[in-house]
């Protein structure tokens, strides 16, 4: 397989959870009709004039997009766009309000700037030929993530978070990530691996994202739970083990609690 491209705009959706771009975040702006769509468990749907944004293209599922659907998408590689990034810690909390919710509907002047900003994007990179093109397409693409930040501030009415929640924030988050909760859901090892008490790493959680620590530990779980369910070739014993569960009743009993529905149910 041949290098990553950087930066790839296309006037589809369609590659959104495609093995092809599950290394790129996703920012997405419809121009006509609507699409529904199933992201982090929930139902969504897009309409002209909004911008989604998805970090996670394996969340984003059951795409049902009208026959007169439109949209712009703009994919970034996940290490290209850690060079775009604005010098504050407003990205955490937006970042963990996108998970939540993936679409902003923009006004008018936000569309004609987001228009903009994909036009722009698009023609710097047609100059492959440029001497400094990498250095231009970061420049370019930091101006659009720039903006992106700035309409979901405004639409929010949300401020940035400090260095030091923002870092505990994001350590946490990488734990969960790497996929920490398939064995440890208890937000003491958390604080532990953290080096700060239980009460404060949910207090800081709780700051920055609108939610305490264990709702992330639990929502991480859940969805993993969720998309491995859908998979018939595993059956549920091995799906528990996997998750390190104390015995498939109680992973039963987790799966009720946390998705509405017994394993069974939720297969069906």
């Amino acid at each position: 397989m041949g290098q990553l491209k950087d930066v790839i705009i296309e006037e589809t959706l369609a590659g959104i959870g495609t093995s092809r771009y599950e290394e790129y975040l996703a920012h997405a702006l419809c121009l006509g009709g609507n699409c529904s769509f199933t992201f982090n468990g929930n139902h969504f749907e897009m309409k002209e004039g909004d911008l989604m944004i998805v970090r996670k293209g394996k969340l984003l599922d059951n795409m049902k997009p009208s026959e007169d659907f439109v949209a712009k998408t703009l994919y970034v590689t996940a290490p290209f766009i850690e060079l775009c990034p604005p010098q504050t810690n407003y990205g955490m909390k937006g970042q963990l309000s996108l998970f939540l919710n993936p679409i902003m509907s923009l006004d008018e002047r936000q569309r004609f700037v987001c228009e903009r900003d994909f036009g722009w994007i698009a023609y710097r990179l047609s100059q492959t030929d440029h001497t400094f093109y990498r250095e231009l397409l970061i420049n370019a693409v930091q101006s659009a993530i720039l903006d992106f930040f700035d309409f979901h501030s405004v639409i929010n009415k949300e401020s940035g978070v400090s260095t030091q929640n923002a870092t505990l924030m994001s350590r946490f988050l990488d734990m969960l990530e790497n996929g920490d909760y398939r064995h440890n859901r208890e937000v003491t090892y958390y604080a532990a691996t953290l080096c700060v008490t239980p009460k404060y790493l949910s207090e800081v959680s709780k700051k920055v994202s609108g939610y305490p620590a264990n709702y992330w530990i639990n929502r991480y779980t859940a969805l993993d739970i969720a998309r491995l369910l859908r998979n018939k070739s595993l059956s549920f014993v091995q799906i528990s083990d996997m998750f390190h569960f104390s015995s498939p009743a109680y992973f039963s009993r987790y799966v009720q609690r946390t998705l509405g529905l017994n394993p069974t149910q939720y297969r069906e």
